[in-house]
């Protein structure tokens, strides 16, 4: 027979839970979808280790604290939070453009690369649009190293799409990310220097030779047939 105790008990026990669910964070960090040694020898398991645990991890936990700060945010996405940078309340919108930039970016980057026995080439729409856009997937390539390594600083290489589904090649600063600019990411190449610094040190252009064979092609190419409907 279930006492009364019991059921105070339970409803107690309960009632923690909820509470435990509601104090739940709204972002968090994605697993890889690979072991950290899969890129290798391109890309070395302690720099992935680093660079997705650390690094990842504080903008995610930096972006959970600039969200908690501003009720209105709850339950926004962070793709629509930095679609809305300039609408954001300017007390958490710098946090947001670098702490959100810095969670959507890398969790789109770690989705975009692969082993590279599995990276591939573009195939269908995409690969026809680079065919048009810049000559080809080779030509691609070559294009997108040279603007990562024209970076300045810390920051990206984009590839996108504009409101006309043209596809975009430029760079960007720290973590800014297409969203803002109104253009949908379809990949891009990290070139702070926490992501290639213990193995290439200051050779970005090495380390920028090396993603590319890490480049999951299947992925990007079926991102960019759904986002170009």
């Amino acid at each position: 027979m279930i006492t009364r105790r019991t059921l105070l008990e339970l409803a107690a026990l309960g009632a923690a839970g909820v509470a435990a669910e509601a104090a739940e964070p709204p972002f968090s960090l994605p697993k890889l979808p690979y072991a950290y040694d899969a890129l290798e020898p391109y890309i070395d398991a302690q720099t992935m280790q680093i660079h997705h645990d650390k690094h990842h991890q504080a903008y995610v936990d930096n972006l959970n604290k600039a969200v908690a700060s501003e009720p209105s945010l709850a339950g926004v996405s962070v793709e629509d939070l930095l679609r809305r940078l300039d609408t954001l309340p300017p007390a958490v919108r710098n946090a947001i453009r670098n702490q959100g930039g810095g969670h959507a970016n890398h969790s789109l980057f770690w989705v975009t690369l692969t082993p590279a026995s599995k990276s591939g080439k573009a195939s269908g729409q995409l690969a026809k649009a680079l065919d048009q856009s810049f000559g080809g997937q080779d030509k691609f390539v070559e294009k997108l190293q040279a603007a990562a390594l024209a970076q300045f600083g810390s920051g990206w290489a984009w590839l996108s799409l504009d409101g006309q589904n043209n596809l975009v090649l430029d760079s960007a600063p720290n973590q800014d990310s297409p969203l803002t600019a109104k253009r949908q990411p379809i990949f891009g190449v990290d070139v702070w220097e926490h992501a290639y610094y213990l193995k290439y040190q200051n050779r970005r252009a090495d380390y920028l030779k090396a993603i590319v064979n890490v480049i999951n092609w299947d992925y990007v190419s079926q991102r960019y047939s759904e986002l170009a409907r």
